[in-house]
């Protein structure tokens, strides 16, 4: 989000889902374990460079760039790098132009401006864990508007998550967070739930689109339609002439700009969609739910966002109920 945070681990940072095949027209083989290795070498660096987006994001926003403009910033710089394998894909434009601009719209503007609106409000950690999210509201598209049946495991870990999401806002106290801002963080999590449903989309049919079409044109669809929104144009840029405070440490802007889009976007998509080359989808759905403790741990160390026991141990319900929901329907599928 991933956001925003990669697809395959339910982070809403919009990345190809595990269980999509780097190539779809042929299957992939069976790991050996030096390819196991080196997998998840890959799902470990895609999720630490995911987890990095909102730390790396927040100190622009706080130095007066809009939320809007840091997510254009992100997105259409990393649409910029990815335009050569745009470019190679170009013929998936032709197969699947509705599936690649829903997912520009859901996955990646949808996600990522709900997402960065979120921390500008609330801390990265728990915007990142609300948005954890997605795999109970997956399932619940997947039963109520899909009408198929979920296993009793996903439902009792979709609950779970809820459970989890209720510590992490603290209820009790009427929502200790902006409840706006928790709004915005829910609103990335349903944009999520278009993201793993358009992703799925992508493999079937007799026209697949290879995951790495997919995320290219994803974030160049998702920069043209925030460029309309965000109006670009108006921004204050020569705010990443000068320094931004993190955690009380000056530093120039274009360091965390540069960062959220070479690392928390590129590199973040492309070790993410390999590293399903050499991993089965449920190791690599389990790799990737790191993101949100990385994310966690980042702000805590780098933004000094601190957070307290409840939330903790919320983060916890909400990661442990997205990995049982989302191994018992990997499993069954």
């Amino acid at each position: 989000m991933h956001s925003s945070s990669d697809p395959s681990a339910m982070s809403l940072d919009p990345r190809p889902a595990p269980d999509l095949p780097l190539t779809p027209h042929r299957s992939s083989p069976t790991p050996t374990r030096r390819t196991a290795k080196l997998g998840l070498l890959l799902a470990l660096a895609s999720a630490v460079a995911f987890g990095g987006s909102g730390t790396a994001a927040k100190p622009l926003i706080e130095a007066g760039l809009s939320p809007t403009h840091t997510v254009w910033l992100r997105v259409a710089g990393a649409a910029l790098v990815l335009l050569p394998v745009a470019w190679k894909h170009r013929d998936a434009v032709l197969r699947r132009p509705g599936l690649l601009i829903g997912f520009g719209l859901l996955a990646v503007a949808g996600v990522q401006a709900c997402y960065f609106a979120a921390i500008s409000r609330i801390p990265v950690g728990v915007a990142l864990l609300i948005e954890y999210l997605g795999p109970p509201l997956l399932l619940a598209y997947v039963r109520l508007v899909q009408r198929r049946p979920v296993s009793r495991r996903a439902m009792a870990g979709a609950g779970v998550a809820v459970a989890g999401l209720a510590l992490v806002v603290e209820v009790w106290h009427g929502l200790s967070f902006d409840p706006i801002g928790v709004l915005f963080a829910l609103g990335a999590a349903c944009c999520q739930v278009g993201y793993f449903v358009l992703a799925d989309a992508g493999r079937e049919g007799e026209r697949p689109v290879d995951p790495l079409a997919v995320s290219a044109y994803g974030l160049l669809i998702g920069a043209i339609l925030l460029t309309t929104f965000a109006r670009p144009w108006n921004a204050d840029w020569s705010l990443l002439a000068h320094s931004v405070t993190m955690n009380g440490h000056h530093l120039p802007a274009l360091v965390p700009a540069l960062w959220m889009i070479l690392v928390a976007t590129v590199l973040a998509y492309l070790t993410g969609v390999v590293s399903v080359q050499y991993l089965s989808p449920p190791v690599a759905g389990v790799v990737a739910n790191l993101e949100a403790v990385v994310a966690t741990v980042l702000a805590w160390v780098l933004l000094g966002e601190h957070l307290g026991t409840p939330q903790l141990a919320g983060g916890a319900l909400v990661l442990a109920g997205a990995f049982a929901a989302q191994s018992a329907a990997a499993t069954k599928h």
